[in-house]
């Protein structure tokens, strides 16, 4: 533990906020975690496949632990997240809003499983990101018609969960389709959640987990975001609503589904990095979800009230969280640069307006937040000063969703590059 007496200035402060993120990421890095959860080797064939921002470095890390099996297959990542492998073939394809060769992935996905039997195993590696990635039109529809409901649900406000509620009912390969064109094979899913509750039938909508949710639920959340539908579309949701009356398929006992990484382990690992330098850390919660500047303002709240009172906990100390907060552009806003992540820390930083001994970090974990090339960004006490001195002013950042280009300006955003990894947001506020 370090001498208590150091005093604490923005290199030491920043320097753990790092630290704590850094740790945070490392904890899901597929190397580490994915062997552990291996089941014994198959008789026949091992076929592997998957999407998501972590499912190029899942796939070379199960080739490390596995040299002597004859691993085949395919798996699909975002751009720039690919990882080197021998056998298991990557392809690449837009994320959030999916193209051509996310359509392109699903299918040679879907092909990867056909005409198995009950001796083989299918591998899914599946991770945040895999709904974009895995873009198989539902019948009827087109890619073009995926591609206008997901660019609303991103600007909706809706939640992760409501999102991959409304994508499921849409797609070809989502809400455990992926599985059922496996059958007869055993299917071992390998998950790292990037959502809120870790509901495997939400990350990536679940291509080998059945639904949660219903048809009935995707079209509420089309009613309460005001998403406008084109009729093909609509028709597809109604129809998905008119077979709800069936029964679901049973899913097949072989098949399992582990979690190999999750926020809360992330949040955890970050909290013993703190403690070890002699900080207290409070764990709010993995699964904080609402607007973004709104989270910022109450979480600044509770860290000035760790710093005016020592409630809920004495300084110097570390407020810890999770989840996925939402991005909200309303008609008359500007639509500017930025991510949940850095709108998030920016409405913080604002709120505390420069109070002495409050340090911030919120970044996303892949090292994506939002479409920028930042995984989000760090505050300081001395942030605003720096800011107004470059003639940059928080309230038209806010309202223009543009707090990537705030950050830059004073050089405070958080840049790792791809990571590799997926457990969602990682929000740290610093008290001393």
């Amino acid at each position: 533990m370090p001498d208590a007496g150091v005093a604490w200035d923005n290199a030491r402060a920043r320097t753990l906020l790092r630290s704590m993120f850094d740790a945070a990421v490392a904890s899901a890095d597929p190397f580490v975690v994915l062997a552990k959860h291996l089941p014994p080797k198959p008789r026949g064939r091992c076929i592997v496949v998957g999407a998501g921002k972590a499912s190029a470095a899942m796939a070379a890390a199960l080739e490390s632990a596995w040299p002597d099996v004859p691993l085949e297959g395919v798996v699909v990542t975002r751009d720039g997240h690919a990882a080197p492998t021998r056998h298991v073939r990557i392809l690449e394809a837009s994320h959030p809003v999916p193209d051509a060769r996310s359509e392109a992935a699903a299918r040679a996905i879907m092909h990867a499983v056909t005409g198995l039997g009950p001796d083989d195993l299918v591998i899914a590696l599946v991770s945040g990101g895999g709904s974009s990635l895995l873009a198989l039109p539902a019948p009827g529809l087109t890619l073009e018609d995926k591609r206008l409901v997901g660019r609303q649900l991103l600007h909706s406000g809706a939640t992760i969960t409501e999102m991959n509620t409304v994508r499921r009912y849409l797609s070809a390969i989502k809400g455990g389709r992926l599985a059922q064109a496996a059958s007869p094979a055993q299917v071992l899913t390998l998950v790292i959640s990037d959502v809120p509750g870790d509901d495997p039938s939400v990350i990536a909508s679940g291509p080998t987990v059945p639904p949660s949710g219903t048809a009935a639920d995707a079209l509420r959340i089309v009613e309460r975001y005001g998403l406008d539908l084109s009729p093909t579309v609509r028709g597809v949701l109604e129809q998905a609503v008119a077979n709800q009356q069936d029964p679901k398929p049973v899913a097949d006992p072989r098949n399992r589904v582990v979690l190999i990484a999750t926020p809360l382990m992330a949040l955890m690992a970050a909290a013993d990095v703190a403690r070890e330098q002699g900080v207290t850390p409070l764990v709010l919660g993995d699964a904080l979800e609402g607007e973004s500047q709104v989270a910022g303002i109450l979480l600044g709240g509770m860290a000035r009230s760790v710093h005016a009172h020592g409630l809920p906990i004495p300084s110097p100390a570390v407020l810890l969280s999770g989840g996925e907060t939402t991005v909200t552009i309303r008609a008359g806003e500007g639509a500017g640069k930025g991510g949940r992540n850095t709108e998030f820390l920016l409405s913080c930083a604002h709120f505390l307006g420069g109070e002495s001994s409050i340090w911030g970090l919120a970044g996303d974990s892949d090292g994506i937040d939002g479409t920028e090339d930042a995984a989000g960004a760090i505050f300081a006490p001395d942030t605003l000063a720096r800011a107004a001195q470059a003639g940059c002013m928080p309230e038209p950042f806010l309202r223009n969703h543009d707090s990537y280009s705030f950050f830059k300006a004073v050089d405070d955003l958080l840049m790792t590059g791809p990571t590799l990894t997926n457990v969602n947001d990682i929000r740290l506020l610093l008290i001393t």
